[in-house]
């Protein structure tokens, strides 16, 4: 997952240069969508003997019958966790730096972090908070002597401040949903709920685009990041949100600004420096503390 989201910045970020980045946004939107429900419909068709067994079967189906509750409750993730969350991400990392970014986004933990504390998930405990603290220090080092919090960007940083909340609701939303549906089923609904908001939203972005002249690298770019970006990664996000938590999985989040900065340093020719090491080796640190103890369980829940 942070393979994939960390190298996808640098992907998105070149295509913006070819085509609107709301447009841009909107045709993936539509294309993993389309793939999450013939996932869902292929699966559901298949013989239950073929469908498999286990935790990793149920990632792409569960018997549970979606009720009315359900559907309200993916409505409002549609609407939160795709269709707001995707357009304040275009919109931000069109508007800002990389590294600004890279940064804002590295809140997701400390937020997650917090809303599950106080939604009484669990119990946050000191290495946790120690963890998602040194990874978060971490990333300021590597991206923090090149911040630029005014000026141009300033607008661009608010709205990538807005995406990381809508992300950590989103994250946070999907627990209960979680419990009685899979990740497929719960992504491709609010995604194709989302996409649904959304197109209508940027159709004056899409009309701008010169269809005709999109090359074939810009395509290859929109449908690789649908599929990666969207269709893959947001499965094994919620598939580890099932697992081990939201705020556990929220802090693998803090890896994709360093992928992006390997990504840029082999891609992009740019230098490492001592500096970049030693943010680095924070991040990783602090990942390693929230392996170490995790949220104490609530006896409440």
């Amino acid at each position: 997952m942070t393979l994939i989201w960390g190298t996808n910045y640098a992907i998105v970020k070149h295509a913006f240069r070819f085509i609107d980045p709301q447009a841009f946004n909107a045709v993936r939107m539509i294309i993993a969508s389309v793939v999450f429900l013939g996932v869902m419909i292929a699966i559901r068709r298949l013989p239950p003997v073929r469908r498999g067994e286990g935790s990793l079967a149920s990632i792409f189906y569960t018997p549970s019958p979606i009720t009315g509750r359900d559907w309200v409750a993916l409505a409002a993730l549609g609407m939160v966790g795709q269709c707001l969350y995707q357009y304040t991400f275009a919109a931000g990392l069109d508007q800002t730096s990389v590294a600004n970014a890279a940064l804002i986004t590295a809140a997701a933990p400390v937020l997650i972090g917090l809303a599950s504390g106080a939604s009484g998930e669990g119990r946050i405990g000191a290495a946790h908070w120690l963890g998602a603290s040194l990874s978060l220090a971490g990333i300021y080092i590597v991206v923090g002597p090149g911040l630029s919090v005014g000026g141009t960007t300033l607008r661009g940083d608010l709205t990538m401040f807005a995406a990381v909340c809508c992300w950590a609701l989103y994250t946070l939303g999907s627990r209960r949903l979680m419990a009685r549906h899979s990740p497929v089923a719960v992504t491709g609904l609010s995604m194709a709920v989302g996409t649904a908001l959304y197109v209508p939203g940027v159709l004056r972005h899409l009309r701008r685009v010169e269809w005709s002249a999109v090359d074939g690298m810009t395509w290859l770019t929109v449908v690789y990041s649908a599929l990666f970006s969207l269709c893959v990664a947001y499965t094994i996000w919620y598939a580890a949100v099932r697992e081990i938590g939201s705020a556990r999985t929220s802090v693998y989040s803090n890896l994709v600004p360093l992928v992006a900065m390997a990504t840029a340093v082999v891609v992009l020719d740019e230098p490492l420096g001592v500096r970049k090491v030693a943010g680095a080796a924070a991040v990783l640190i602090g990942v390693a503390l929230t392996r170490v103890k995790t949220l104490t369980p609530n006896p409440e829940v």
